[in-house]
């Protein structure tokens, strides 16, 4: 029992001489371990400032007033981290042995600057780090150097920052971080959170051999970014130079959302053109950041993405990518609008077009090429078929190139242009064969009455701020040649022979004409519509910008129908929504004088002719041959 006591005795004062010595340990000496543990897994300056003293509770360990790790050298940002307030715990166990292992380092609202450049340098890139610390003792230099790593490391209320070269800078307050490495050959825990907005955003990520990782070599990395609205994930492998290759994901519930959540603009998009993302790709990043995705597969709703893609990631993306859409809906999921007859009844209001501003800033996030395979394209107003087409885009000038378009029953060839270099404009050159008007005219017009198949090439131009302003600043000119058809709604053949103006169809043999667009307006002076009996001359205008229509068809004989037949000029006047059709009699009264003028004046030339005893000599007008006959009297 002696012995006991005298045992129990020895372990009491061994507690208490080393508590004793822990509470006299140097401050100083635990902090400067610790700037010899970041310079060596760092390969940075570490400088410890202000204050320094010794915590027993919670962890034992060294409080400094002040705490700089360096940045590479050819940073211009500054420190790497700055910290006015950090902590530095070490392990009890270890320091009654004898050995000084740094457990814990934590720094509170500090400045963390990330930069990087477009030749794939970053500073986060440890090219001098050993992964170790090697801390040598003064009382005995012989001793073998013992390796010390940090097993964790947190960060409260920091600001991070991070330069891209060509690129905007970024900035995030509020960020909590943590590293959990607790064996040094083994893997490290990275947790964050980021507050960009209200709701916070976390992150996390496992890197194994994290010792090699932070010195440049390429670890397995996994990787998630979560936020109420969505999430990003990556399973792969990484480095700190950048080089990353892998399986990448990205689900939204709503893209809007998510992107502010991240601190990015929101974006109101369509139900099924982006407002929920179900995307996955095999990614690789290089270091000199040119990404490449592969098997590329996007779902967006209805809609669903197929490809590969190459993007520059240095300033402005440069995309090159080849996409497969499928059957392509881009109506915006809006109810198709009812289309009027054009003959007056069930018919929608003459509207007008949307005068909504045009947002479009969207085609300064990227230059180059996309080439793009459809099966069938909805635009909403407008129905394509099969599609081969080539998108390219260069410093806000967007090319639409329509390579290969099936449509209404043809084909469609040309390029579609969006410029907002200088203000927005649109313009283009299409070339259509082989369509059938009445579906492309119903879409296009709300007009209906016309039939046949027809080819049609057209340039044209506008600028504005909004839909209306650019149908109503259009310019252009362009021409239609239509074979075999019909017009609806009257038989102008019956009403040549009768003057009976009830409902009925004309069926021609062909139909054609020239135009000219300016300020909206399009003009038409050189239809002609052949019929079997008739041949009919068209002109007017077509308000392109108000959506109104004031032409007249003028009817002729070709040859005489048992004396029935009568010029009756026919005009289609009102809005696109209810054209009306009615016989011009106030142009055919017009037209019957004319002719009346003109038969009474021969007639009366005829007479003159015959009193004076004057005929028309080689062709001459009667008119001339009298000048001349008076002019021989004068001086004969």
């Amino acid at each position: 029992m002696k012995w006991v006591m005298r045992l129990l005795g020895v372990v009491v004062l061994l507690i208490v001489v080393a508590v004793v010595s822990m509470l006299f340990l140097p401050a100083e000496r635990v902090a400067k371990i610790a700037a010899e543990q970041l310079r060596g897994v760092t390969g940075r300056d570490v400088q410890i400032t202000g204050d320094v003293a010794l915590t027993v509770w919670p962890v034992l360990g060294a409080r400094v007033g002040g705490l700089e790790v360096g940045n590479a050298d050819w940073a211009e940002q500054g420190p790497m981290l700055q910290a006015a307030n950090a902590a530095i715990g070490v392990d009890a166990m270890a320091l009654l042995q004898g050995d000084i292992r740094i457990t814990n380092i934590e720094a509170e609202s500090p400045t963390i600057r990330l930069e990087q450049k477009a030749d794939g340098r970053a500073s986060w890139q440890f090219t001098d780090a050993s992964g170790t610390a090697q801390i040598e003792t003064e009382t005995a230099p012989d001793r073998p150097a013992r390796s010390i790593s940090i097993e964790r490391l947190q960060v409260t209320d920091a600001t991070l920052i991070y330069d891209a070269e060509g690129s905007d800078l970024v900035s995030y307050s509020g960020v909590d971080l943590s590293l959990d490495w607790p064996e040094r050959l083994g893997p490290a825990e990275i947790a964050a959170t980021l507050r960009p907005t209200a709701n916070p955003v976390g992150v996390a990520a496992t890197i194994d051999g994290f010792a090699g990782f932070i010195t440049g070599e390429t670890q397995t990395l996994r990787a998630t970014i979560d936020t109420e609205a969505g999430a990003i994930g990556f399973d792969g492998r990484a480095s700190t130079a950048g080089a990353v290759a892998g399986t990448l994901t990205v689900k939204t519930a709503n893209t809007a959302a998510f992107l502010q959540a991240l601190g990015l603009p929101g974006a109101d998009l369509p139900p099924d053109l982006g407002r929920s993302i179900d995307l996955s790709t095999t990614l690789t990043l290089t270091p000199d950041r040119q990404l490449a995705l592969r098997d590329l597969i996007v779902g967006l709703g209805a809609n669903r993405i197929t490809g590969a893609a190459d993007i520059g990631l240095n300033g402005v993306p440069q995309v090159n990518a080849q996409l497969n859409v499928g059957d392509l809906d881009l109506s915006g999921g809006e109810a198709a609008s009812t289309a009027g007859s054009g003959g007056g009844s069930g018919g929608p209001a003459n509207s007008g077009w949307p005068s909504d501003p045009i947002d479009a800033g969207g085609l300064a996030a990227f230059n180059g090429e996309i080439a793009l395979t459809a099966s069938s394209i909805d635009l909403g107003q407008f129905d394509l078929g099969a599609t081969r087409a080539l998108l390219r885009n260069e410093n806000s000038r967007m090319v639409f190139e329509l390579r290969e378009v099936a449509a209404y029953g043809g084909g469609l060839t040309g390029e579609f242009v969006i410029n907002n270099r200088a203000g927005l404009s649109v313009g283009g050159q299409l070339a259509a064969n082989a369509i059938q008007m009445q579906p492309l005219l119903n879409d296009a017009a709300e007009l209906d009455r016309l039939t046949g198949q027809g080819d049609a090439r057209l340039s044209f131009l506008g600028s504005g701020s909004s839909i209306d302003a650019i149908m109503k600043s259009l310019s252009g000119d362009g021409s239609l040649q239509i074979g075999q058809g019909t017009i609806l709604g009257i038989d102008l053949d019956r009403l040549m022979r009768s003057g009976d103006t009830s409902p009925g169809t004309t069926v021609f043999d062909s139909l054609g004409g020239t135009w000219t667009v300016a300020g909206g307006v399009l003009n038409n002076r050189d239809l002609l519509l052949q019929l079997s009996n008739y041949r009919a001359s068209g002109e007017g205008v077509v308000g392109l910008g108000t959506r109104t229509l004031d032409y007249t068809v003028t009817p002729i004989a070709l040859r005489a129908n048992s004396g029935q037949g009568v010029s009756i000029p026919v005009r289609f006047v009102g809005p696109w929504s209810n054209i009306s059709i009615r016989p011009d009699v106030e142009a055919a009264l017009k037209a019957e004088a004319d002719a009346k003028v003109d038969e009474l004046e021969n007639r009366a030339k005829e007479k003159i002719g015959e009193r004076l005893g004057i005929s028309e000599e080689n062709g001459q007008s009667v008119e001339d041959a009298v000048k001349d006959r008076l002019l021989r009297k004068l001086f004969d």
